[in-house]
């Protein structure tokens, strides 16, 4: 009963009431601990882990963490299959028109058949595959798109591919920057200027989270004049629509656009972009796309997806860990994080990371895991998975530095005036730059002082030719079969200098009893021996029964 004077009803009752609910509950949670104790109920015994006694303990967790990392990516892989599926069928539900094997064809026309590419998948190396998939959409294609980060224009180039596609002939090169909210308006600026005496050059901001049209959110239902997030944003595709048509229409022939770039540049974001809906791959992990994908923007212009290029081992430790997709693995986390760290303005890295004034990269390791609370067993900070965290960073499309574009252009040697006109003939390049313009206008790049200034270490150079893979391959066994011999050598040595030092231990206790016993009278050996007979009675003597008391 609700008392007029107070707002609420009391929680009052009596106490024969509170004592029988008081018993029910007790009678309820003695039922339940028999019942479990007739099932058998036990708690799951926790994993002790490797013992620290344990030999080839750090193997065995490496194993284990890269066993657990494939299995995360199989699962990764399965989910993309199963959205794959579901938009299929949605497409096939708002658009019945659409016949799935429009694709079909094309794909065969222009070589790309993926199931060719499974059944090869399990003979060759998936590198030579990823060489001849290149090779296969850069025949195919009229125009190149190469894609670059805003952040690094020069270290995303590739001056083997460039020069294939150069001497290809009748093939036309264009430069993308892409993730170019990433670094400040007056540096974006300065590379469009920088590039663009080269080749046509297109500022970009692919959306990485596409519309779907066969999904309608009830936030935009509710709020149709609500602004749109940062991610779903996408700058320059106007721009790129007008420059693929215009040429086009000179072309006055149905073109094909082949993209091409490094991995986790955002190629697949781009078409993703361009076709507004989710048609290609995309995740922060790099090296996703593995195959080539046909997809047709309208009647007349095709785009073709591929995988990413192959990253040179010559190539300087920040550029491997910027630009190959198992750096992460092959390389270990500490020399990759520790290789960009290196090229990185110290100051600013403070700064971003709020860590105070380090001497090398363990040390900004160590505070790093620190700050974010990242600790081992015992409070260790846990350095490895610094390092890691700072290698997902700059990889990923989320912290913001950049690069000076170098202060005189030279054009490098498959390139002179006749191939920089011929590149930019047939393009509408007034139209281009108006577009750039309003790109550069509308983006909100990060302030001067909120980015890190990083200093690129030039192009980073790219197989295409599979006969350099084969090379390559037998080099790393050449060089693990010296590192054992120079281990089992170093081992051997150690092993001499201990026989020596016992050896020569010996010799010397030789000479000096041969020594004493010459100089030793026969009266000291006479007290020698009674001494030795005193002691060996004692021993006999002894009662050792009584250590066991």
């Amino acid at each position: 009963m609700k008392r007029p004077k107070l707002k609420k009803a009391s929680k009052r009752m009596t106490c024969h009431k509170r004592y029988k609910i008081q018993k029910k509950v007790r009678e309820h949670h003695r039922k339940l601990r028999k019942e479990a104790k007739k099932r058998g109920h036990k708690k799951p015994r926790k994993d002790p882990g490797v013992p620290n006694s344990a030999p080839f303990k750090e193997a065995l967790l490496r194993e284990a963490e890269l066993r657990k990392e494939r299995l995360e990516e199989l699962k990764q892989q399965q989910k993309l299959d199963r959205q794959k599926e579901l938009e299929k069928k949605r497409k096939l539900e708002t658009n019945p028109d659409i016949k799935p094997s429009n694709v079909e064809p094309m794909e065969k026309e222009f070589g790309l058949c993926k199931t060719e590419n499974k059944a090869k998948s399990g003979k060759q190396n998936s590198k030579k595959l990823y060489c001849q998939e290149l090779k296969k959409v850069i025949e195919a294609s009229d125009v190149v798109l190469e894609v670059l980060d805003a952040r690094d224009p020069l270290g995303c180039r590739c001056p083997q591919v460039e020069e294939a596609i150069v001497q290809s002939g009748q093939k036309k090169l264009v430069l993308i920057l892409n993730k170019s909210d990433l670094v400040p308006k007056e540096n974006l600026e300065s590379w469009l200027n920088y590039l663009k005496k080269e080749l046509s050059t297109v500022v970009f901001r692919a959306s990485t989270k596409p519309k779907d049209k066969g999904k309608i959110t009830k936030r935009v239902k509710a709020k149709k004049n609500a602004a749109p997030f940062r991610s779903e944003v996408c700058f320059g595709k106007e721009g790129l629509w007008k420059l693929l048509g215009g040429f086009q229409e000179t072309c006055s022939k149905a073109i094909r656009v082949g993209v091409i770039g490094f991995p986790n540049v955002g190629k697949s974001s781009i078409i993703n972009s361009l076709k507004q809906g989710q048609m290609c791959n995309v995740g922060v992990s790099m090296g996703l796309t593995r195959s080539t994908q046909v997809v047709p923007l309208d009647k007349q212009i095709t785009i073709i997806d591929s995988p990413s290029f192959i990253v040179s081992p010559l190539n300087s430790s920040s550029a491997l860990a910027l630009r190959s997709p198992a750096s992460i693995e092959v390389v270990k986390p500490m020399e990759a994080a520790s290789a960009i760290l290196s090229q990185a303005d110290a100051r600013q890295v403070v700064l971003k990371y709020t860590v105070p004034g380090y001497r090398n990269s363990l040390e900004f390791f160590t505070m790093l895991a620190q700050r974010r609370g990242m600790h081992q067993k015992g409070g260790i900070p846990n350095v490895e998975g610094a390092a890691k965290l700072l290698w997902s960073e700059w990889t990923g499309a989320s912290l913001a530095y950049y690069c000076h574009p170098p202060a005189s252009w030279t054009p490098p040697p498959y390139f002179n005036e006749s191939v920089v006109v011929d590149m930019k003939s047939g393009f509408n390049l007034e139209e281009l730059e108006k577009n750039n313009a309003q790109s550069i206008r509308a983006i909100k790049g990060p302030h001067l002082a909120n980015s890190i200034l990083f200093q690129s270490s030039g192009l980073t150079n790219g197989i295409i030719e599979e006969k350099d893979i084969h090379e390559e391959l037998p080099k790393r066994k050449e060089r693990k079969q010296e590192e054992r011999e120079d281990d089992k050598d170093s081992d051997q040595e150690i092993v001499d200098e201990e026989v020596d030092e016992n050896s020569s231990g010996m010799f010397a206790a030789e000479e000096t009893g041969e020594a004493l016993s010459e100089e030793t009278t026969a009266g000291e050996q006479s007290t020698r021996s009674f001494i030795l007979d005193k002691i060996i009675e004692e021993d006999d003597a002894y009662d050792f029964s009584t250590d066991y008391v």
